[in-house]
């Protein structure tokens, strides 16, 4: 039994009877959000009879469950063989550059060739962190000058991905808050531009969020749809956190499905989102 389902479990036994305020709050605190925590409150108080703990482990792994979406499709390689291009977004300190050299050394794992793009040109610690994932895993690296426009290290990044042949590109745009509103329309113009040479690029945006910022990594999300229409979530600090629950809210609230989840520091700390595994291994 995975770390919230067992904390719940072991809370609740021996117990004469639930405090439905307290398990509430509990279901809460595990960034569930109060929709999904107040339909779990009902189905036990539905059940008519004394509520065991195994009761409240089952019901809420069952609500989970079925709040989360089917395991996402494996990307599809262009058929006319130019890059499928991936956006990965989000705020400083969430493992955005970590998740895109991941992402790209599991393709790599794939049998793909994989361009990553490093326009977080604003941190320039960001642009030695993905080169030294890059020299690491054997991935080529494009950068800009410091402080280049992100723009236009996207394009470059496109472009060398066209000329080589390679079927993914990953751009590792600049980490922001949610709330500077020049920042977020830095990534409307990365799309535009990347457009120029693909009119149907980038054909995928993903938002890394920690795990461990619960209510604080919904309201990121929606921030960034709005700027940046996202297609799935990269989940991270998944290792031992038992928080994964935001990934449920984020579902929930705005359909943007997880996609890949990290669970540690190592290149192969990352793997796809699986809905079983995920509800067994991960909260």
């Amino acid at each position: 039994m995975a770390g919230f389902f067992k904390s719940l479990y072991n809370k609740i036994t021996n117990r004469a009877e639930i405090d439905w305020d307290d398990l509430e709050a509990d279901l809460i605190g595990a960034d569930l959000g109060v929709r999904l925590a107040g339909g779990i409150i009902d189905e036990l108080k539905d059940l008519g009879r004394q509520v065991s703990a195994e009761d409240v482990v089952e019901v809420t792994r069952r609500q989970i469950s079925s709040k989360l979406p089917p395991n996402a499709p494996p990307f599809l390689l262009r058929p006319d063989g130019k890059p499928f291009v991936i956006l990965v977004v989000g705020v400083n300190g969430t493992g955005k550059t970590t998740s895109t050299a991941k992402l790209g050394h599991w393709l790599q794992k794939k049998g793909h060739s994989v361009v990553m793009a490093a326009a977080d040109t604003f941190r320039a610690a960001a642009v030695e962190q993905l080169q030294r994932w890059g020299d690491r895993l054997n991935l080529p690296v494009v950068k800009g000058a410091p402080n280049a426009d992100p723009s236009s290290v996207c394009y470059n990044a496109h472009q060398k991905a066209i000329t080589d042949g390679a079927r993914f590109l990953l751009c590792d745009t600049a980490g922001r808050l949610h709330t500077r509103h020049n920042l977020m329309e830095e990534l409307t113009k990365i799309r535009r531009t990347i457009a120029k040479q693909d009119e149907t690029a980038p054909h995928l945006t993903l938002l890394v969020v920690d795990a461990t910022t619960g209510s604080n990594a919904l309201q990121q999300a929606k921030e960034f749809h709005k700027a940046s229409p996202l297609d799935g979530l990269v989940v991270t600090k998944l290792d031992g956190s038992g928080k994964g629950g935001v990934a449920v809210a984020i579902y929930e609230q705005l359909g943007i499905a997880p996609r890949f989840i990290g669970t540690g520091e190592e290149p192969d700390a990352f793997s796809p989102f699986e809905k079983d595994k995920f509800v067994a291994e991960i909260l």
